[in-house]
C-alpha cells in the first residue's frame, strides 16, 4: 500500500511537539527532473509569542502563509540569497510554523547534487552535506516561492510518515534540543530539535539537552 502523507491533525499539536515529531519523517518532491526524498533530521519551532517568529507582529503579505491552514508550506526569501521552507502548524490565524533545517538524502541524491552545483559550482558534494542547512535543502529539493501556501498533503510536495521507507523511526532518547541558530532575538530559547549524532545535522551539536 502506498504511504499516505501525514494527516492534517498531525500539524494541530503544539508546535514544539510537531517540531519533534517531524524528525524522521520524509519530505518528498516530485518534479519534471525527477523525484527527491529527504529524511528530516533537524527542525526549529517558531511560536506566535516569540520575537524571532515572523508572525510576532501580525499578518503581512510576506508571512500570510504562516497563519494557515495547518499542514501547508510557508516559503520565504532571506538575506537576498536563498529560500527557507517551513511547515505551518496550529489552527488558522495562529501564526506558528516549523522551519526544516536539515535533511538526510534518501532518494535522488545525484539530482540534489546537480542542483547544488548549478547554484554554486564546486567539487563533488558529500551526501551528508547536500541538505545540511535550510538554504542548502531548498536548492537540493528545488523548493521555491511557487510552493508558498502549498498543501503538503498534495503532490508535488508532501511529507510522509517515518515508516514510509521501512525505517524504525526516531525515539525520544535520540532527540536532542538546544538554542536556534542564526537569530538575535529570543536566541536562548531551546526550540531547535535534531537527531542526536546524525551526520546531516546543520549546526552545533554541543550544549544539547534531551
Amino acid at each position: 500500500m502506498k504511504p499516505q502523507p501525514l494527516p492534517r491533525d498531525f500539524f494541530l499539536a503544539p508546535t514544539e511537539r510537531v517540531a519533534r515529531a517531524l524528525l524522521g519523517t520524509y519530505l518528498v518532491h516530485d518534479t519534471p527532473e525527477g523525484k527527491t526524498v529527504g529524511r528530516i533530521v533537524e527542525t526549529e519551532a517558531y511560536l506566535r509569542n516569540d520575537p524571532a517568529c515572523h508572525a510576532f507582529r501580525g499578518p503581512t503579505p510576506r508571512n500570510a502563509a504562516m497563519f494557515g491552514p495547518p499542514g501547508h508550506a510557508y516559503v520565504y526569501f532571506i538575506y537576498g540569497m536563498y529560500h527557507c521552507f517551513n511547515v505551518v502548524t496550529q489552527p488558522n490565524g495562529t501564526g506558528e510554523a516549523v522551519l526544516i533545517r536539515a535533511l538526510e538524502p534518501v532518494l535522488g541524491w545525484e539530482l540534489m547534487e546537480n542542483r547544488r552545483l548549478k547554484h554554486r559550482p564546486s567539487r563533488a558534494i558529500a551526501p551528508a552535506r547536500l541538505c545540511d542547512g535550510p538554504g542548502k535543502l531548498v536548492i537540493a529539493m528545488a523548493i521555491g516561492r511557487a510552493l508558498n501556501h502549498h498543501d503538503l498533503r498534495k503532490s508535488p510536495l508532501t511529507i510522509l510518515p517515518a515508516d514510509a521507507f521501512q525505517h524504525p523511526g526516531v525515539s525520544a532518547k535520540q532527540i536532542a534540543r538546544g538554542p536556534r541558530i542564526g537569530i538575535r532575538q529570543a536566541a536562548d530559547l531551546e526550540l531547535r530539535f535534531w537527531i542526536d549524532g546524525h551526520p546531516c545535522v546543520s549546526g552545533p551539536r554541543r550544549q544539547a539537552t534531551q
